[in-house]
């Protein structure tokens, strides 16, 4: 098989990224307007406001910090600046992030306070901003991308045309050597034995189990057994999915015909080889994609059938939709329209192609409709409240 080429940026550790941005990384919810300052006063950064980091213990500490010192160390991240209101987790984060090679800096609030920070933040903020705005993408293999994939808004039509036309392209992704995951655990409901049996081994087929009882057991001890409303949504039931089952078999159809997946990851888990991987994450759109963002995956394609509008601050969010109203009332939300499988004058194949070639237009500097239109949802997953 031939493998395309992109034009992406070649990171320290040899990752490709396919944005080039300098990142304000608050530590905390009381350091997101330091960071806001410092992205006001240096034009061409980012910050990543958020509304956790104090007072969390055990697994959610571990996940924060995975999922914050993996924001800065994705690939599509050339430089960070991370504020923080003591020095331990700052430094605890900078120490993460300048394990990939790149720039990274850190700032304390305590003992200097808002002004002297923000003003010594600006100064680094300038020096990476502007060495940033000199890099030069160079030429990548598109399997050096690593993709994720989660649907949203889902209703008849995604199970049926843009959920196939993505496992299309999970399926010539990996059979190029690339890298891709999927999760939604919750939205596996029903169809959990069909998803195990694509586990690549009776191992990974245990971990899944593991994972997927995880969950049940979760819903189960909170003494819930009924998620109307929540699985499926108020959007699904209108888009014709009556249940989780339902909803959960046309979200399986993004896993490919003949790809099976060699492992499973913790929420915001780096892979630690190529293959396809399962991640177990939320179902809610804005969290799903931080967590992968922070797992490294640089591009997320994302089906949805009534209108899912998610974006994401670091990685850019493909909208595939099948869903012709969706399509004509949402156009300015939808990278790729493939509505013309329904009708019968496309074949999953061609629009499996068709989506490659949007991927690698993105890749190469074409702004996604969510970037657009400005959707950069930052949200952090907790797993229980803090001390």
């Amino acid at each position: 098989m031939k493998i395309p080429t992109i034009k992406g940026y070649r990171r320290e550790n040899g990752r490709v990224g396919i944005r080039n941005h300098v990142i304000i990384l608050p530590v905390d919810d009381i350091s997101n307007a330091a960071c806001e300052a410092v992205a006001n006063n240096i034009k061409g950064t980012l910050a990543l406001p958020h509304a956790y980091g104090r007072l969390q213990f055990g697994e959610d500490l571990d996940l924060f910090f995975r999922t914050m010192i993996g924001t800065g160390a994705n690939p599509n991240v050339a430089a960070v600046v991370v504020i923080g209101i003591e020095p331990g987790w700052t430094q605890r984060i900078v120490d993460g992030i300048a394990k990939t090679g790149k720039p990274v800096a850190g700032f304390s609030i305590e003992r200097f306070g808002d002004i002297t920070t923000i003003a010594n933040a600006s100064r680094k903020a300038l020096e990476y901003v502007q060495w940033a705005s000199e890099l030069e993408r160079t030429t990548c293999k598109f399997s050096e991308l690593y993709i994720s994939v989660k649907c949203g808004e889902s209703d008849t039509t995604t199970g049926l045309s843009s959920c196939p036309t993505v496992g299309n392209v999970i399926d010539k992704s990996i059979a190029m050597g690339g890298t891709a995951s999927f999760g939604e655990t919750s939205e596996l409901t029903g169809g959990e034995h069909i998803v195990r049996a694509k586990a690549a081994n009776e191992k990974v087929a245990q971990q899944f189990d593991a994972i997927f009882k995880d969950y049940q057991d979760m819903i189960m001890k909170e003494k819930t057994d009924d998620l109307s409303e929540s699985q499926p949504t108020k959007g699904n039931i209108r888009g014709g999915l009556t249940t989780i089952e339902e909803k959960a078999l046309g979200n399986i159809e993004k896993l490919g015909k003949k790809t099976k997946f060699v492992g499973c990851l913790k929420p915001a888990e780096a892979p630690s080889k190529k293959g396809f991987w399962f991640m177990d994450t939320s179902s809610a759109a804005a969290e799903a994609v931080t967590l992968w963002a922070a797992s490294g995956a640089v591009v997320h394609l994302f089906p949805t059938g009534q209108g899912n509008i998610i974006g994401n601050p670091i990685e850019p969010v493909i909208k595939i939709s099948g869903n012709p109203l969706t399509c004509s009332t949402m156009g300015e939300h939808i990278d790729h329209n493939v509505s013309a499988i329904l009708r019968g004058e496309m074949t999953v194949d061609e629009a499996g192609d068709e989506l490659i070639e949007m991927i690698i237009r993105t890749a190469n500097g074409r702004l996604t409709a969510a970037e657009a239109l400005g959707h950069r949802e930052f949200v952090l997953t907790k797993l229980y409240r803090s001390a």
